[in-house]
């Protein structure tokens, strides 16, 4: 039986391990955020795979697993083989609009997985949603896009809407995210920059409530830091980064 003072000399001492949490300050609001996004997309044209190369330490320092390919085409035999490395049968994915286009979803169904597409606009009722979620419960995979990826933390930003439920990334045991040099930043403030961007300007990549930071997969820790994953959310969550271009 563990005592009082055992108890709160392990928490101390997991504490210990820690480090040091970081200073952390207010930034200012960008005043012209769209003009300002512009002038990062121009500038990591050129440095994107310095940039690349520094998510994918952070991204695999959190646990995630990160995937390369050189062209759309390699996308669905690196999914299937994700799938068949977990005997993984149902997929799960937002709308191919918000995704890779109506192929992928050919090549995936035709290597054997039941793909299930969630359908471009809102559910029409009650009774549709819950067909949808339960769809998503059961799945094994869920496949969706990335809308920022950032660098220094190895986040996946992700933001909900028609055809893109958030559930898909969030029900399923395992999350594979899509992704090309169109979605990486360098940093959480630039992170900033593209929301103020969204929100000032009104076009954001979907109108959806909410905005998901996703940086590696679930965990939960009880009082004493004992880390369990995949309670919350996905135990894993895959990253597979297109060389090509997504839209060619």
């Amino acid at each position: 039986m563990t005592t009082r003072a055992e108890f709160f000399a392990r928490i101390r001492g997991e504490l210990r391990k820690k480090p040091a949490l970081f200073a952390a300050s207010t930034a200012a609001r960008p005043e012209h955020p769209a003009t300002q996004a512009d002038a990062i997309r121009r500038e990591l044209a050129e440095r994107w795979p310095e940039t690349l190369e520094a998510f994918r330490l952070e991204f695999e320092r959190v646990a995630g697993v990160f995937h390369r390919v050189a062209s759309l085409d390699d996308v669905a035999p690196t999914i299937d083989r994700i799938a068949r490395e977990r005997g993984a049968r149902e997929l799960v994915s937002w709308h191919a609009a918000s995704v890779a286009g109506d192929g992928l979803s050919r090549a995936l169904t035709a290597r054997g997985l039941g793909v299930h597409e969630m359908p471009a606009g809102e559910a029409a009722d009650g009774a549709e949603r819950a067909r949808l979620r339960a769809i998503t419960a059961r799945a094994d995979l869920g496949l969706t896009g990335v809308d920022l990826a950032v660098a220094e933390t190895g986040t996946l930003v992700l933001v909900s809407g028609a055809g893109r439920p958030r559930s898909t990334s969030l029900l399923p045991p395992c999350h594979i995210a899509l992704f090309d040099r169109t979605a990486l930043v360098e940093s959480l403030p630039q992170v900033g920059v593209f929301l103020e961007a969204w929100h000032r300007d009104g076009a954001p990549p979907a109108d959806g409530a909410v905005v998901n930071f996703i940086t590696g997969p679930s965990r939960t820790a009880d009082i004493e830091l004992t880390l369990t994953r995949g309670v919350h959310g996905p135990k894993e969550v895959h990253a597979i980064f297109e060389d090509g271009g997504l839209r060619g």
